[in-house]
């Protein structure tokens, strides 16, 4: 069977081949697909939420949903998983017809592990600095790596991809925010709100998340408002991201002309799938701050993470110091999106800190004075 798709301001995907619905094999095929992939989410139980050691007596909590302990690894295994539901409940995604994603890497990782569940092809289109072993990753779960020179043409290559090769252009930029149900089903805000019911700020002050797609931000503002809970969401920015711009400016044709260093976070363009209104406060984040915050959650919980943990981290922090500073406890909960693991040869190593022109001291220094102190500085 072939069927090819296009998204984004054209419209959803559209199959160029008519497939019958009814014909028994490909209903047979379509149950099998989705039993499998829901098995996947019945099999796996909920991620761990961690608590960043800060001193008793500012009465504030800080926790890391740790969404690295997903089968692939990441935060993206929730999204992956919501957008094969949706492709296949739509049917766009068919028997034979490979899966295509636009990905810098986690994303990728974990529709190659769905795709191979399912038993159809997956293409990932990615930048050709994406770290070595996300693209290991990717190869181990089946995919395959398609790489581009310029990030910005990321979108348009796996469009062209899908129409050359009859596959199906997935989209993770165009669907997450709507693939997810943000009115719970055991969403990341719905397991975050449960995990907290015993803590002592059960609801938490602030949820800081960062946005690659800003399926999960939309997700996490959503959820709380239909809840109405009094929690503020924020989102954190890196460098060479054009979000908080955008969101600042409510300026939907904001963009940038560079990639951004933290894989899996910032876009050169204002995605379909990032929700800006929904979003409460959003913060700049320098690299080397990012970076300075993976290190130090490292020494503070014994684990590594990727540079987007580290981009919360960082925002999360400056809000646990406005909240001293004010006197006012209370909780702030942010995410472990994936393993530092993945980035050994990067944000885990001073050569390419120093080829990147990155001086994370200063920002290491704040972080340690902030928890001996309580001040943030400057």
């Amino acid at each position: 069977m072939n069927s090819t798709g296009h998204t984004g301001a054209a419209g959803p995907a559209v199959p160029t081949v008519d497939v019958d619905h009814s014909d028994p094999a490909y209903r047979a095929w379509l149950k099998e697909a989705i039993r499998k992939v829901q098995a996947d989410a019945n099999r796996s139980a909920d991620t761990h939420l961690l608590r960043f050691p800060l001193p008793p007596e500012w009465g504030i909590d800080l926790y890391l949903k740790d969404e690295s302990t997903h089968p692939t690894g990441s935060l993206k295994h929730r999204l992956a998983r919501s957008l094969f539901l949706y492709g296949l409940c739509n049917g766009w995604i068919r028997p034979e017809a490979a899966v295509i994603e636009a990905s810098s890497g986690s994303t990728a990782v974990s529709e190659a592990y769905f795709a191979q569940l399912i038993g159809v092809p997956f293409i990932a289109v990615m930048p050709r600095t994406t770290s070595r072993e996300k693209c290991r990753l990717i190869e181990f779960h089946g995919g395959r790596c398609h790489f581009v020179d310029d990030p910005r043409t990321m979108y348009a290559e796996a469009a062209a991809l899908a129409e050359r090769s009859g596959g199906h252009y997935i989209d993770q930029f165009t669907y997450a925010e709507r693939a997810t149900d943000w009115r719970g089903n055991n969403n990341i805000a719905e397991s975050v709100y449960h995990q907290l019911r015993l803590e002592r700020h059960p609801e938490p002050a602030w949820i800081v998340a960062t946005a690659g797609t800003g399926g999960t931000s939309a997700t996490i503002a959503r959820y709380t408002r239909y809840m109405q809970y009094d929690t503020r969401v924020c989102v954190a920015d890196p460098e060479n991201s054009c979000f908080f711009d955008g969101w600042r400016e409510n300026d939907p044709t904001a963009s940038t002309d560079r990639g951004s260093r933290i894989e899996g976070i910032g876009r050169p363009r204002m995605e379909p799938s990032f929700v800006p209104w929904a979003i409460d406060r959003m913060m700049k984040v320098p690299d080397a701050a990012s970076v300075a915050a993976v290190r130090a959650l490292e020494q503070a919980i014994g684990r590594k993470a990727g540079g987007s943990t580290g981009t919360g981290l960082w925002s999360s922090l400056k809000i646990v110091a406005e909240m001293v500073g004010e006197g006012r406890a209370g909780s702030v909960v942010t995410l472990i999106c994936d393993p530092g693991e993945r980035y050994l040869d990067t944000y885990y190593s001073d050569a390419w800190l120093a080829e990147q022109g990155l001086d994370i001291q200063p920002y290491a220094m704040a972080i340690t004075g902030f928890l001996a102190t309580g001040r943030w500085p400057g």
